[in-house]
């Protein structure tokens, strides 16, 4: 086991693909993946050797993104829950277009949840993520796909 910046590195794909999505664009993603490694390191001596790097990271990332999201509402007074016209879709078939915009269009607890689920961690390690409970994620998960689905209704369609 290294230094935790170095072990931190290993982390920099997934912490990048979650903040491409939470954003919706590449420099944006950077500016907030980098803010996350600031972050972990100025915090180094809160992180207990042993637990899960990568949930640690990912709750930084979130509360970062969360943290920017208040910010930037408060200074334009946007709706968190509308879709930003800035973000493109990051793929060009049509069918990820319209998942993606879908994504986008989440209030960014939700998105989270979504992206982090993807990203293959454990119902735990979620809840280390969100900072809730276990239990609490299993709801969270399934309001946030159920206003997923609901976005993608007319996809379906065929709209």
């Amino acid at each position: 086991m290294g230094s935790l910046a170095t072990d931190a590195l290993a982390h920099l794909d997934a912490l990048f693909h979650v903040a491409r999505y939470l954003t919706g664009d590449d420099a944006s993603a950077e500016d907030l993946v980098q803010q996350t490694y600031v972050r972990a390191l100025e915090a180094e001596t809160t992180f207990e050797r042993g637990t899960n790097l990568r949930a640690w990271l990912m709750r930084i990332l979130r509360n970062a993104f969360i943290d920017q999201t208040r910010r930037t509402k408060h200074t334009s007074e946007l709706d968190e829950d509308m879709p930003d016209d800035r973000a493109e879709p990051l793929r060009t078939d049509l069918a990820a277009a319209d998942i993606e915009r879908a994504l986008l269009e989440l209030a960014p607890d939700a998105r989270a949840v979504i992206l982090l689920d993807l990203e293959g961690l454990s119902e735990k390690e979620l809840a280390d993520a969100m900072e809730c409970e276990p239990g609490t994620i299993k709801s969270r998960l399934s309001r946030a796909r159920a206003a997923l689905r609901k976005r993608l209704a007319a996809y379906g369609r065929g709209a």
